[in-house]
């Protein structure tokens, strides 16, 4: 499918209304009224907790590939942690995020950064996405869990419920902030993996995709951006495979390796990537 036959997929008003609300809320939160330095840090908060215990550490490295386990009510803590990033239901995301890999710069691949920066950041997701048909396949070893069939059809009320809290604790600044600003800033943190790293960047290994090691991405998303190095080695706890590839996720699985809490952590062999 090129860029061209986008057309020919139905949009998907619902994610594109869901999304220009988002936008419009994320910049009300910097009006006087709505703006205060805690409600930032609340919003840098639940960033981390959202963003970097749920959904990369949680949602992709752990559940996604399986690369290392830790104990069920741990796993189950930090899919709860992945689904408050409001970016679908968990069996979605991970069944979309393996059929990606398999597919990775492929016509069938939803984000597909062949047809353009936009279009891998974004616009997929304003299109029905044919993927979806295969994700039965891509989770069968979750699908069952009535953990995460609760997650996957429960996920907007909980960010509602989220909201609530939000307000009872510090009002519309911490709704807006904690809510609006932190999902839009979660979001395009987690759209520049699928663009920015298949685009920008050096590569350590020669995959049969554009994935592409970029430093800033790297920062923001709590060490995904050296995805070139994930592409060729998806299944490696460690994504920053240099010295100097800083990995906070990578740090957090070492943590809990020391607290006995991660077992069964896969790893390349040292030395792989290529100076």
């Amino acid at each position: 499918m090129t860029v061209a036959a986008s057309t020919k997929l139905r949009l998907d008003w619902t994610m594109i209304i869901a999304l220009v609300i988002f936008h419009i809320g994320a910049i009300c939160a910097f009006l006087p009224g709505l703006f205060s330095w805690k409600a930032v840090g609340v919003a840098l908060l639940l960033h981390w907790i959202t963003g970097g215990l749920g959904i990369t550490l949680g949602w992709h490295r752990l559940l996604s590939h399986r690369s290392f386990q830790v104990p069920k009510w741990l796993e189950y803590f930090f899919a709860f942690c992945g689904t408050l990033a409001l970016q679908g239901g968990i069996l979605w995301w991970v069944g979309l995020h393996r059929h990606h890999h398999l597919h990775s710069d492929q016509d069938v691949d939803h984000h597909d950064s062949k047809k353009g920066f936009l279009w891998s950041h974004v616009r997929w997701m304003c299109f029905e996405v044919p993927a979806e048909s295969d994700i039965p396949r891509f989770t069968k070893d979750i699908a069952d869990d009535r953990f995460y069939q609760f997650l996957n059809k429960y996920f907007f009320p909980l960010q509602v419920v989220l909201g609530v809290v939000l307000y009872a604790i510090g009002g519309w600044p911490f709704v807006f902030w904690g809510v609006f600003a932190r999902l839009v800033i979660v979001y395009h943190c987690t759209w520049l993996v699928n663009s920015a790293t298949h685009k920008f960047g050096y590569r350590n290994f020669e995959t049969t995709d554009n994935s592409t090691n970029c430093w800033w991405v790297a920062i923001t998303t709590y060490g995904e951006g050296w995805h070139n190095n994930h592409h060729a080695y998806q299944y490696s706890a460690r994504h920053g495979m240099k010295w100097w590839e800083i990995d906070i996720t990578w740090m957090t699985i070492q943590v809990l390796q020391f607290l006995g809490l991660a077992t069964k952590v896969k790893l390349v062999e040292a030395g792989t990537a290529k100076d």
